[in-house]
């Protein structure tokens, strides 16, 4: 056991303060009120993430008069707890995509993905949203040299697909400051921002073009046919279309319960670095940095001179539940990275952590459209962690195709999605799968920490 594995061993991830909210966010102080009566609207949205917001917004501009539920409040759920990149498709398996849809199939995916971060770069001017946004670029960056055959290899395919990424070498690298334990890597158009002031934003445009939000409001149940109702404790919405913009949560209510899975990530954020650490790092770009493990760790700096790391670890609650409780695993696996990626921040204390949940289809492509009988109700779902760009760019295209306008980019969503498994053979396949990552990515950690130790 290496010295960095016993100081993580005997880390007491108890010791964090969890935060039930997430890192970014708190409950605003214009809460909406909860529904209390019947309302009627031309479309009704249920959840108030990035997804459902957008696409509020996008309807509202087109003419239509639109009611949003929200369980919680805007950005409870994923859209409030993730990373904050803003990353287009150099986050997704090139190989994988041309496999499962074919080669002109998947370069609609590949337009998609990264037209998504020239959308959202868009829609901060338009709607004046001061979210700390640096375009720094995205970094998928390596921490052996074993790495760099796979790494060009899927820039190899993604180039091939339409997807703009450029080698950054060791030499360009180190000149930019990039801390050292990354070696090199592949570069693509985006940024870093603070999601929770992004969805809060988008959260105040909506109610400023006058979608009516309901917050405190789960859904209970709805009525399918011509017109929907929408069920909650203490009222009722109808409108001709829903849209289930509920993203991991979409199997709790019926709904693509064989299609996704709802994975838990985790992040932690740490104390403020000082002067003297800031230095020690370098890093004057502040470039976002993603890694190619087989279950993906992220680093990047904040606004206000933290770092926040996440993911390492995935899990799967039985059932598709999501209860919103700590991983100490996760967060203990995130300070052992925090550790060997940043030696010069061993003293550096951790601020606070919290998880969330992403939709994932067992084939890692989004999944959007309709599936009942009048295709009235539509949903978005499965993004695979990588939602920030892509569902709020869906917005568009859902409001577009609901006002009778069809694009080629929604039309590329209409894919067969491979049936997730009963329990309990889901729970077994998940944590076998997850485990077995895990396994590897560690081994890469020991020659990388191997190979620090001999420079």
């Amino acid at each position: 056991m290496s010295s960095i594995d016993k100081e993580s061993s005997n880390y007491n991830p108890s010791s964090l303060p969890f935060r039930l909210l997430g890192g970014w966010i708190e409950q605003p102080n214009n809460l909406q009120p909860e529904l209390e009566s019947s309302v009627n609207a031309d479309v009704i949205v249920v959840g108030a993430g990035f997804a459902g917001l957008s696409t509020a917004l996008e309807l509202t501009a087109r003419g239509a008069k639109v009611i949003v539920l929200e369980q919680e409040f805007g950005g409870f759920g994923a859209s409030g707890r993730n990373a904050g990149y803003l990353l287009g498709s150099m986050g997704i398996e090139f190989e994988m995509f041309v496999k499962r849809v074919g080669i002109e199939h998947a370069r609609k995916f590949i337009r998609f993905y990264d037209e998504a971060v020239e959308y959202v770069e868009r829609r901060l001017v338009e709607l004046d949203i001061n979210c700390d946004y640096t375009p720094s670029g995205i970094i998928r960056a390596a921490v052996v040299p074993s790495q760099e055959k796979w790494l060009r290899r899927s820039m190899e395919i993604g180039q091939e697909l339409g997807s703009t990424t450029r080698f950054v070498d060791q030499n360009e690298m180190r000149a930019r400051g990039i801390p050292n334990a990354f070696l090199f890597g592949s570069e693509q158009r985006g940024g870093t921002l603070n999601p929770g002031k992004y969805i809060s934003g988008l959260r105040q445009a909506a109610l400023k073009a006058g979608v009516k939000l309901y917050e405190k409001t789960p859904l209970l149940s709805y009525s399918e046919g011509p017109i929907i109702t929408c069920k909650t404790p203490r009222g009722s919405a109808s409108a001709p279309i829903m849209v289930l913009a509920t993203n991991a949560f979409t199997p709790q209510l019926g709904l693509l319960r064989d299609k996704v899975a709802p994975i838990r990530v985790s992040a932690i954020e740490t104390q403020p670095l000082s002067a003297k650490q800031l230095s020690s790092l370098g890093w004057k770009g502040r470039e976002g940095i993603i890694t190619p493990h087989f279950i993906m760790e992220s680093h990047r700096l904040t606004a206000h001179n933290t770092m926040v790391l996440t993911v390492k670890k995935l899990n799967y609650v039985y059932g598709s539940k999501t209860p919103n409780v700590p991983d100490n695993d996760a967060y203990t696996a995130l300070v052992r990275t925090l550790r060997e990626r940043h030696p010069t921040l061993k003293d550096l204390n951790i601020k606070h952590c919290w998880s969330g949940y992403v939709s994932v289809a067992y084939d890692a492509l989004p999944v959007v459209g309709t599936s009942n009988l009048h295709e009235n109700i539509f949903h978005i779902a499965g993004c695979s962690g990588h939602g920030l760009a892509t569902h709020s760019y869906v917005g568009q295209l859902l409001a577009e195709r609901i006002m009778g306008t069809e694009s080629e980019l929604f039309k590329a969503f209409q894919h067969k999605t491979p049936s997730t498994l009963p329990e309990p053979f889901q729970w077994c396949a998940l944590k076998s799968a997850f485990m077995a990552a895990s396994l590897l990515d560690r081994r890469t950690d020991r020659k990388a920490h191997s190979t620090n130790m001999l420079r």
